[in-house]
């Protein structure tokens, strides 16, 4: 059993700073799943390489709006919807709204 108190928790920031991600799993946990809390600013975008084959996204939106776009698809979600993609294509993150976009994203290796 492990408590992760999320004041130690290291964040990973975008280098513009509207993007960030927070591990919640620990470090030494790493595996064939991850779990993370996503934060996107009010009109952010992240853009994301390709993962390893195989791989697969399962996100849930939990404050805000988000467009998410998965190769040459857009999906516009808001709090509460979910969707499981393949993350092994180029895919990105967009705010399309000034309010902050939060989501928890269960991350899965093939």
């Amino acid at each position: 059993t492990k408590v992760l108190r999320q004041a130690q928790a290291k964040r990973l920031v975008s280098a513009d700073g509207r993007f960030s991600s927070r591990a919640l799993f620990p470090s030494e946990g790493k595996g064939k799943v991850e779990f993370y809390e996503l934060w996107l600013a009010g009109y952010g975008r992240e853009d994301a390489e390709p993962h390893a084959p195989g791989t697969r996204e399962n996100l849930i939106v939990t404050a805000g709006k988000l467009v998410l776009e998965v190769g040459k698809e857009s999906f516009e979600l808001g709090k509460g919807d979910a969707i499981v993609f393949s993350a092994d294509v180029a895919h990105s993150y967009r705010n399309p709204a000034s309010e902050e976009c939060w989501m928890n994203l269960v991350m899965t290796y093939g």
